[in-house]
């Protein structure tokens, strides 16, 4: 019941974020953003290629290994492309995008219950460091275990069962992000909403499953805010 909830909130959140112009016109900034930095990253690597394989292994001049010279261009090509990827969605959640999606969940509690629930009046500049602070672990930490979780998979071989585990992994968290939007704005201590995503993880896996989807996840994911603001009210605000 959690797992479809949790999908039941995401596409209620799209479906208002797409009828209602503020919201709509905030996603479409944040979709925005994560595409051109990726660009830019991917751009910037591609352009240093080159430079970077010759610092791991110089052109060989036998013609007999050459062949192994250019399958660890390709493969550095596709590791490098996913990193900018990674990074480029780091650097767009932590300097950017968090901005506009606790934007997204304060219009979307207004059109709720009329009004931000705030437990002190917070001066604007320490509130926008505070967002930046709580949005770190929350990138960062899946970030590194999708990471451990891939080498491991190259290692062992436990590969398809650890890509179906970091996948399960990496949508809750993503999930949780945009949960997390509102009890981090209330002030709420990291350890008590860290707990509050430890008793809800399949409500989270359903919320994030849509982000699967290839193409479309960037679609759900730019108005994710607005589902899971809902979601939060509802359950520890009614």
């Amino acid at each position: 019941m959690n797992l479809l909830n949790g999908i039941t909130y995401n596409l209620r959140g799209l479906r208002l974020g797409i009828k209602t112009p503020k919201l709509l016109a905030l996603g479409l900034i944040r979709f925005a953003a994560v595409i051109i930095i990726t660009i830019l990253a991917v751009s910037l690597i591609l352009v240093y290629h080159e430079k970077i394989l010759h610092l791991i292994w110089a052109k060989p001049a036998s013609q007999w290994i050459l062949w192994l010279w250019y399958v660890l261009s390709w493969l550095l090509s596709l590791f490098l492309v996913g990193l900018s990827g990674i990074l480029s969605y780091l650097v767009s959640q932590i300097l950017f995008s968090v901005f506009i999606m606790d934007y997204m969940s304060r219009v979307t509690e207004r059109m709720m219950v009329g009004e931000e629930h705030e437990p002190e009046k917070v001066p604007v500049l320490r509130q926008l460091s505070y967002l930046v602070k709580q949005e770190i672990p929350r990138t960062i930490i899946p970030v590194l275990l999708i990471l451990l979780l891939m080498v491991l998979g190259w290692l062992t071989p436990l590969g398809p069962v650890l890509a179906i585990l970091s996948s399960g992994i990496l949508v809750i968290f993503l999930a949780w992000d945009n949960t997390d939007l509102v009890p981090a704005r209330r002030l709420y201590p990291f350890k008590q909403r860290f707990k509050l995503l430890r008793k809800s993880l399949t409500f989270h896996l359903g919320f994030g499953l849509l982000f699967l989807i290839p193409l479309l996840n960037i679609l759900f994911l730019s108005f994710a805010p607005v589902g899971a603001t809902i979601y939060f009210i509802d359950k520890y605000d009614t």
